[in-house]
């Protein structure tokens, strides 16, 4: 018989977190070496000595080098290491309620440019990487068609509140936004030309209005 159950849940819930906070230093410490090393040049090793954990560590958490490079991909996209999708979240749910194109369209761009923010330089690690790793490459196939899914989502709403310019369909819609919004061309404008994010917000919210609303 637990003599003690509230010990108990206080140790179960602390070593959670700790598990939690385990997995976060080794995410980030892979995306550190990622960037610097390129994802074949780093090892499991090397990513055990930059996190400050024991190799059978990183195994006993993430199991292999992609499985670590998949969760990066998942922090960066929703910005947290939360289970929770990102079009099942709250801030992006919310689309639902707006009525407004102009406010729906300014909501859009700025949630791309903080995705953009944490995911360009994933996107440009991914793209240099799947010519010589296919599961990397699988894995940008999934990341570029789960965008299309979100452009979709956000080009519908558009469609639902009658704004959507006549004879452009839903599918046209969410791939010239896909392109658009893309983490390259995110990188080209506020890397390449320097622009601020506040810069590439009013961009974007100007070219989305210009091309999608009649």
């Amino acid at each position: 018989m637990n003599k003690n159950p509230t010990k108990r849940k206080y140790d179960s819930t602390r070593r959670q977190a700790q598990a939690r906070s385990t997995r976060r230093e080794i995410v980030e410490a892979a995306r550190r070496l990622f960037f610097s090393s390129g994802y074949s040049g780093t090892t499991i090793e090397m990513i055990a000595r930059e996190a400050g954990v024991a190799t059978e560590t990183v195994y006993a958490v993430f199991g292999n080098k992609m499985a670590i490079l998949a969760k990066l991909v998942d922090i960066s996209i929703v910005g947290d290491d939360e289970p929770v999708p990102l079009l099942e979240r709250p801030n992006i749910q919310a689309a639902t309620q707006i009525n407004n194109p102009g406010q729906l369209i300014e909501k859009f761009s700025t949630d791309i440019a903080g995705i953009m923010q944490r995911m360009s330089p994933v996107f440009m690690l991914l793209r240099a990487t799947a010519p010589s790793e296919p599961e990397t490459a699988a894995l940008l196939e999934k990341l570029l068609k789960g965008r299309i899914e979100g452009m979709t989502f956000f080009v519908s709403q558009l469609k639902r509140m009658g704004a959507l310019r006549e004879g452009l369909s839903v599918e046209q819609a969410a791939e010239t936004t896909w392109v658009i919004s893309s983490g390259e061309v995110f990188h080209m404008l506020t890397v390449d030309r320097g622009w601020m994010k506040e810069q590439y917000v009013h961009w974007l919210v100007v070219t989305l209005g210009r091309v999608l609303l009649h």
